[in-house]
């Protein structure tokens, strides 16, 4: 009767090990596939923006407008986080960028709404695409600023550097010229007087 508690017990271990596995397993996998979806969503939303941004008319205009932004944004990102893994001191610029991200997003929806009621009505607001282009123009700028004032600061920062290795190689360059070096010519002659000496002197 104890051997029989003792298999039984082990067995319950087992079952609740596996039972244990497979629910971290289906965590995992449920964690996996929301990412996933989103992802997949956001890619999906990436294409149709494209897609809709090759055909004629306002709405594809929008489509365009919305396609910019994303790409000045992209690029003032990189800039910023490629200053940021240098070390520059960048202040509270992180801080404006993700502020800057949010408004873009938020206009960039604004956009997307824009378009689609474009595309289903031929009834809409033609003095809000007025509007939106001024922000549109507004958020480029803001990102476009950013971004030369960035790579102004890399280009100060690497003249200095330039401007310091020109001056170390001047000076190293000096310092070989005034060092001595012997004359090959020199060291040859003086080695074939010391053989004619050395044959002239008696054994």
């Amino acid at each position: 009767m104890g051997a029989i508690g003792e298999v039984l017990l082990i067995v319950l271990a087992i079952l609740a090990f596996l039972l244990l596995l497979t629910g971290v397993g289906v965590y995992v996998l449920v964690k996996v596939g929301r990412k996933a979806a989103v992802k997949a969503k956001q890619a999906t939303t990436r294409l149709t923006t494209h897609v809709n941004a090759m055909g004629p008319g306002e709405a594809a205009e929008v489509e365009r407008l919305r396609l910019d932004l994303r790409r000045e944004v992209s690029l003032t990102r990189q800039a910023v986080e490629t200053a940021q893994q240098q070390g520059w001191g960048l202040g509270d610029l992180p801080h404006l960028l993700a502020d800057l991200s949010r408004q873009a997003e938020v206009h960039d929806a604004q956009l997307g709404m824009y378009a689609q009621q474009l595309r289903v009505s031929a009834y809409i607001d033609h003095a809000t695409l007025g509007k939106l282009r001024e922000h549109q123009a507004k958020l480029t700028a803001m990102c476009a600023r950013i971004r030369a004032d960035l790579l102004g600061h890399q280009v100060q920062h690497a003249s200095a550097g330039i401007d310091d290795l020109r001056a170390r190689t001047d000076l190293e360059i000096e310092a070989r010229r005034t060092t001595a070096v012997p004359d090959p010519l020199d060291e040859i002659d003086h080695l074939y007087r010391r053989t004619m000496e050395q044959r002239r002197e008696p054994s």
